[in-house]
C-alpha cells in the first residue's frame, strides 16, 4: 500500500496535532518543575547558598532512581499516579503524566549540571554585596547559566519527542502511533518515511532554533 492522501492526510494531521500537544505539555510542565528540581540540587549540595546535605542527598538519589528506568517500563509503572490524576490509564492526557515525570526529572540534572559549572567567583561576588539568596538564583545564576540552559532544554525537546513516539502504547495517538499503524503495519513504507522525515524536520527545526538563542545569549 502507498501513502493515500485523501485518506491518510488527514489521519497524519490529527498525529501531528497530538504530538505537538504532548511534547508542548510535558515540556513545559517538566521543564518547569525540571528547573525547580536543578536548582534545588544545586543551591542545597555542599556550599551551595542553601546546603543541606540531607535534602540534597535524598533529591540525588531520587533522580537517579528514576533517570535509568525505560520509559516504556516507567510507563506502565505510573499507571496508578496516571489513574489518580487523569482518571484514565488510557489516552493522550494519560501519556502526558509519565511523560512529564520523566522531562522533570532528566532537566533536572541537565539544570543542575550547567549551575556546577558556573564561575564560584561570580556567586561570591553577589554574596559579598548583600544579595540575598533569591536575588543571586535569579539575576546572577540563571543569567550566567541561560545559554547553556537553552541548549539543554533543546535536548530534553528531542528527547520528548523520541517518547511521545510510545504514545500508541496507551492509546496516546501521535506520529509514532501513526506510522506503526498507517504504515509498518500495512507495509506501507513511504508513510513511515514521511513520518521519520517530518519528525526529523521538527527536531532540526527546534535544534536550529536553540542554537541561534544561544548565540545571540552569548553575544548580548
Amino acid at each position: 500500500m502507498k501513502f493515500d492522501w485523501a485518506e491518510d492526510w488527514p489521519v497524519f494531521l490529527e498525529a501531528f496535532g497530538e504530538t505537538i500537544y504532548i511534547v508542548a505539555v510535558a515540556l513545559g510542565v517538566g521543564g518547569l518543575v525540571g528547573l525547580f528540581l536543578g536548582l534545588a540540587l544545586y543551591t542545597t549540595r555542599k556550599g551551595g547558598l542553601f546546603a543541606n546535605n540531607a535534602v540534597f542527598t535524598f533529591l540525588n538519589v531520587l533522580v537517579n532512581f528514576v533517570r535509568p528506568i525505560p520509559f516504556v517500563i516507567f510507563l506502565t509503572a505510573m499507571g496508578p499516579l496516571t489513574i489518580l490524576i487523569t482518571g484514565s490509564r488510557i489516552g493522550t492526557d494519560a501519556f502526558i503524566v509519565p511523560a512529564a515525570i520523566m522531562a522533570s526529572f532528566a532537566t533536572s540534572r541537565i539544570v543542575e549540571q550547567n549551575l556546577v559549572a558556573l564561575d564560584p567567583g561570580l556567586i561570591e561576588a553577589a554574596r559579598s554585596m548583600g544579595a540575598s539568596p533569591l536575588r543571586i538564583i535569579f539575576t546572577v545564576i540563571i543569567p550566567e547559566a541561560l545559554a547553556p540552559l537553552i541548549l539543554g532544554y533543546t535536548f530534553i525537546f528531542v528527547a520528548v519527542v523520541d517518547m511521545s513516539a510510545l504514545a500508541g502504547i496507551v492509546g496516546g495517538g501521535g506520529l509514532g502511533n501513526f506510522a506503526l499503524t498507517q504504515g509498518y503495519q500495512r507495509f506501507d513504507w513511504v508513510t513511515v518515511w514521511i513520518t521519520v522525515l517530518v519528525i526529523v524536520a521538527l527536531v532540526q527545526a527546534v535544534q536550529f532554533l536553540g542554537n541561534y538563542l544561544a548565540r545571540k545569549v552569548l553575544h548580548r
